[in-house]
């Protein structure tokens, strides 16, 4: 945090932070000077340790939600946050200065990709202990993204046949793991590099997308989740029958053909969940379930960040270390 004093003697404190003032290519990240951002009421003033980068920002910052989410410029992204609580607002019981916290806040407020961030206080849930800032920062979306569909949405029961594309993803990863602890079968797609860590997570069933279609190795499934879209959703309504789920967090499933199959299902977007996160931590706590770090770069570097986003090829999940550890 930087200290300046305005012409009339008020103290303006700034931040280092990476925005941007138009939609565009990477190009349009740029690490600057911020305003420090003020807590409300209900608010708390995390010091950010790292930021999570997600497949979410990258279209965020290319335009492609804005007629969803009109942000005014400039924007700070970043929904993935782990770091330590250093001022709350005066409405704000049951955390505190000096805890280490992580979250998934609001995508509709300026994001973590900065020194500090505001956060609702109810969207904080306590690091994981087990866990360094920088692996903590690469749970709550993608963490609460899985659990959400599959538990929330999918209402995912034990002994069914959870099909989970992109195993070896952010999303993906926990999926695996959080549909292995409900005691589900589980189906995972990814490339052939990564069958034996898809299968270290707990994936009973594993299928090459490079060299098989999955269409035509598997039988009928209970649940999918979806988080490629296009071809890949289309194929997977010949896996649905009577009763069965999708869900998918990037495009919506058509109804017809759901209807056709018997099945169910829809389009989410995950949401901020202090409980869902407190759980979660006490399963990663425990030892049931790990994290994926595919790669962490310095907060000045988010252009590479995202690039390596871009790619799709990314085990596990991309962080932006803004301290140190």
């Amino acid at each position: 945090m930087v200290i300046h004093t305005s012409q009339t003697g008020r103290i303006l404190q700034r931040m280092k932070a990476i925005r941007i003032h138009n939609y565009g290519d990477g190009e349009a990240l740029v690490y600057e000077d911020a305003p420090l951002p003020e807590p409300g009421p209900e608010d708390v003033r995390v010091r950010v340790h790292a930021a999570g980068v997600n497949p979410v920002d990258w279209k965020i910052r290319e335009g492609y939600l804005s007629a969803m989410l009109p942000y005014p410029m400039p924007l700070t992204l970043g929904w993935d946050v782990s770091g330590v609580v250093e001022q709350v607002g005066a409405n704000v019981s049951g955390v505190s200065i000096g805890d280490a916290v992580y979250s998934r806040p609001d995508i509709a407020r300026n994001g973590a990709y900065a020194q500090y961030v505001v956060v609702r206080a109810s969207e904080v849930a306590p690091k994981p202990g087990s866990l360094s800032h920088n692996e903590a920062a690469a749970v709550p979306l993608a963490a609460l993204t899985a659990w959400q569909g599959l538990f929330d949405h999918a209402k995912l029961g034990k002994g069914e046949r959870v099909l989970v594309h992109a195993g070896a993803g952010g999303v993906g990863s926990f999926a695996i793991q959080f549909a292995k602890w409900a005691g589900a079968h589980v189906i995972a797609t990814a490339s052939a590099a990564n069958e034996s860590l898809v299968r270290e997570l707990g994936a009973d069933e594993f299928v090459d997308y490079r060299s098989q279609r999955f269409e035509d190795v598997l039988e009928n499934v209970d649940v999918v989740l979806d988080t490629i879209g296009g071809e890949t959703q289309e194929r997977s309504f010949s896996l649905l029958g009577d009763g069965a789920r999708l869900f998918s967090v990037v495009g919506t499933p058509d109804a017809d053909k759901l209807a056709a199959a018997g099945a169910s299902g829809g389009m989410f977007m995950v949401q901020p969940s202090r409980d869902e996160l407190g759980r979660i931590a006490s399963l990663i706590d425990e030892g049931t379930v790990r994290v994926l770090i595919d790669s962490v770069f310095p907060l000045s570097e988010a252009r590479a960040a995202h690039a390596k986003s871009q790619t799709g090829r990314a085990r596990g999940k991309i962080v932006l270390e803004v301290v140190a550890e």
